[in-house]
């Protein structure tokens, strides 16, 4: 399995065609758009959450299909198995121009550089699921020296809880959290839980909350001395958020009466 760091060393290695902007692709919730590649998929990533693009990962296929729900836009990247790489502007819209897009080779933007003894694809599979711990870790020391961003935040008793990315592979979402103690108290932390939480707001009854597995966490802090901050990534199984969705982020002092709970807009 490819990762979000391989992708990107992958364009830093292309060799870019002349290609003045990207196309655009417009999809929505209503309809899938189809796009045909010249060679089978390989691999492909969209770059915001609201943007879904699947492709069939167990058998290689020409062919995927896009969804997206209302939001900025983003973009698409995508590898085939010749090693050409294509890249497109993603955008929502309630009217499609197209349903269907027949990719051609000249919209390439590259090819991806090429190990020089090419690895048996079973074996990189293999040697990926024997060691995901690896690539967790590169993964999220490379979103942790990126610069901040910030989707939510919230904050009480001195205490600042951020939000600050999401980041997808195929399989995983990386999640990059910051705790700030500005309060005159160390903070020690009990835990922090994520959740989805589904329903409407106009029937408060049928809200439910559901519990999202962390399945590895990199740097996470058990204190957070006064006056500093904490920055750390959980990683969890990939999620797209629905309609009445929203992410909830749940922090617990221990042996403390300080919480906070942070919920992403939707």
């Amino acid at each position: 399995m490819k990762t979000i760091v391989t992708l990107i060393f992958a364009l830093m290695a292309t060799s870019v065609s002349a290609q003045s902007a990207l196309d655009t692709i417009c999809a929505n919730d209503r309809k899938n758009v189809a796009l045909f590649f010249p060679d089978p998929i390989r691999q492909a990533i969209t770059g915001s959450a609201h943007f879904v693009f699947t492709y069939n990962r167990e058998k290689e296929q020409h062919f995927g299909l896009l969804q997206a729900k209302p939001g900025p836009d983003s973009n698409l990247l995508t590898v085939t198995t010749d090693g050409l790489v294509y890249s497109y502007i993603l955008r929502f819209s309630d009217s499609l121009p197209k349903l269907n897009y027949f990719i051609e080779q000249r919209e390439s933007i590259g090819n991806e550089s090429r190990p020089k003894e090419p690895l048996d694809q079973k074996k990189q599979d293999h040697d990926s699921i024997r060691n995901p711990i690896s690539e967790f870790e590169a993964n999220c020391k490379q979103l942790l020296e990126a610069p901040a961003q910030t989707i939510a935040v919230n904050r009480k008793k001195g205490i600042k809880l951020h939000l600050l990315r999401l980041s997808y592979s195929p399989s995983h979402v990386y999640m990059v959290i910051q705790i700030s103690n500005r309060s005159s108290i160390d903070f020690e932390l009990d835990f922090l839980n994520v959740s989805i939480t589904n329903g409407n707001k106009k029937r408060k009854a049928s809200f439910q909350r559901l519990r999202q597995e962390v399945v590895f966490e990199y740097g996470k802090p058990k204190n957070i001395l006064n006056g500093h901050s904490k920055r750390f990534v959980y990683v969890l199984p990939k999620f797209v958020l629905g309609d009445n969705e929203k992410l909830v982020l749940v922090l617990q002092e221990k042996k403390g009466s300080r919480n906070l709970t942070l919920k992403t807009r939707q």
